[in-house]
């Protein structure tokens, strides 16, 4: 195998490296990987098993040598200085032509500046998203790759090939020029951060709001999975829920602490969104949802100083009429979610003209990656019917969906409020479809107010261009 040229190149053999340089492997894909750890670089041909064309070294210089021309290496290490740390240390042994991929989580100008950088001598660099996880890695993400178009066809084959698969269609595709790939994946887990919320909200209700039992929570989402809902993120809090502690016996998400953490993509996606002016409500009280939930010491002093007497059961025959309600609810807070993080995108592309097609973003995500759901379908064909969709709650079909289940998220948002129970998340998802189909807006008022204070002038209804006027 020493003497091997091998298609493609891996740098950083941790969790996602190792999983998708084996993945490659199961397809037939000749891969060498690069670590500096011995140990991780020496059990990457013991794990892959005999006969596979895979490798590991510690050498910079065998790796590159060793990889065909123009040559593909793909990057699994930590986001920010150590990608740069690593590009650094590789460049002297690339030629011009080679290419490198950024499978981490790099934010979006971080890889803007890299391929320009990169482009001036003659290297090509891709920033691409990765989704799946662990598993996923190893036996198919969704992946986000975007750069050089003709560059693409190089990496193409190999992407293919590992991608996970949806009717035979792999959930892989060029998606744009520059940071696009990034850009993605970084909205993709946005709307992570908008559904994962949503599920916590109706954790809580459910529990805490209408004391259900654990069985009876886990019998909920476990039913869910095999209706419109079915997703990964519903399939997975099923599981989740079923699982007991092995030290107490209770069921373990209720000994797990409500200090929730973060890495940063679900922030990025809100402030890049306010700078381009799109509204992303959903996303954004996740993000805020994730910071209140570190204020665990307040939150125990409040909960003495401003207790909640209103949470308790409801009836059985309450209890069957409500779940059904909440699944509507959900659903509709779920598909407001997705409008709002393809809209972002939509504005995003003509921005930084990535150009992405976004009937093949929908496409790409309903397999392999952390938000596939059954509804990524119904997207995708909204955006092949229309590719120029300004929003998905245009789609007759969709906003008919969301029209036929408003009053179930309503009624589940009075409960909510009557109990006192927080539900930012569905509240927003809900008020972002009724601001967007207003057509007619109280901002006449703001505008008045901004000139009244600032100056700051005002468009009207009945004339072309900008008033002020003295006010007092």
């Amino acid at each position: 195998m020493n003497n091997t040229l091998y298609e493609f190149g891996m740098v950083g053999l941790g969790v996602m490296g190792r999983n998708l340089a084996l993945n490659m492997a199961d397809h037939g894909v000749a891969v060498i990987g690069l670590d500096l750890d011995p140990e991780k670089a020496g059990a990457l041909e013991t794990e892959a098993g005999a006969g596979k064309p895979v490798r590991g070294t510690t050498s910079a210089e065998e790796f590159v040598k060793s990889i065909r021309r123009p040559r593909a290496l793909m990057l699994l290490v930590p986001a920010g200085k150590p990608v740069d740390m690593v590009i650094a240390s590789l460049l002297p042994l690339l030629e011009p032509g080679d290419i490198i991929v950024d499978g981490g989580n790099s934010y979006f100008p971080d890889t803007d500046r890299r391929v320009t950088e990169l482009a001036e001598k003659g290297i090509h660099f891709f920033g691409m998203g990765i989704s799946g996880g662990e598993k996923g890695a190893r036996f198919g993400p969704s992946m986000m790759p975007g750069g050089n178009r003709e560059a693409y066809e190089r990496l193409r084959p190999t992407f293919e090939a590992v991608a996970a698969k949806v009717n035979g269609e792999p959930c892989v595709t060029y998606l744009g020029n520059g940071s696009a790939g990034n850009y993605v994946k970084m909205v993709h887990n946005g709307i992570e951060y908008g559904i994962m919320q949503l599920i916590a909200e109706t954790y809580d209700l459910l529990k805490r709001g209408l004391n259900f039992s654990d069985e009876e929570l886990q019998a909920v989402f476990e039913q869910w999975n095999q209706t419109e809902l079915q997703s990964f993120l519903i399939e997975i809090t099923g599981e989740i829920l079923k699982k007991e502690d092995e030290v107490t016996g209770k069921r373990l998400v209720s000994v797990i602490s409500d200090r929730a953490r973060s890495k940063g993509t679900g922030k990025w996606t809100s402030q890049n969104a306010m700078d381009l002016q799109a509204p992303v409500p959903s996303i954004d009280m996740a993000v805020l949802m994730r910071d209140m939930s570190k204020y665990k010491e307040e939150r125990v002093e409040a909960a003495k100083l401003l207790p909640n007497h209103t949470l308790g059961a409801s009836t059985v025959a309450q209890r069957d009429e409500l779940v059904n309600h909440l699944r509507n609810a959900f659903y509709f807070a779920m598909v407001s979610t997705y409008a709002q993080g393809m809209a972002q995108l939509r504005l995003a592309s003509e921005a930084y003209n990535y150009g992405l097609q976004l009937q093949e973003v929908a496409k790409i995500w309903r397999g392999g990656c952390i938000i596939r759901a059954v509804c990524l379908e119904d997207f995708r064909q909204a955006y092949d019917k229309n590719p120029e969709l300004p929003n998905l709650l245009l789609d007759p079909k969709i906003g008919k969906d969301l029209l036929d289940r408003q009053q179930d998220i309503r009624s589940i948002l009075k409960l909510a409020i009557d109990k006192g129970m927080p539900m930012p998340a569905f509240m927003a998802s809900l008020s972002y479809f009724d601001a967007y189909r207003s057509e007619t807006l109280p901002t006449n008022l703001i505008q008045a107010q901004r000139d009244y204070f600032g100056a700051h002038t005002y468009e009207r209804i009945d004339q072309e261009g900008l008033f002020h006027t003295q006010w007092s």
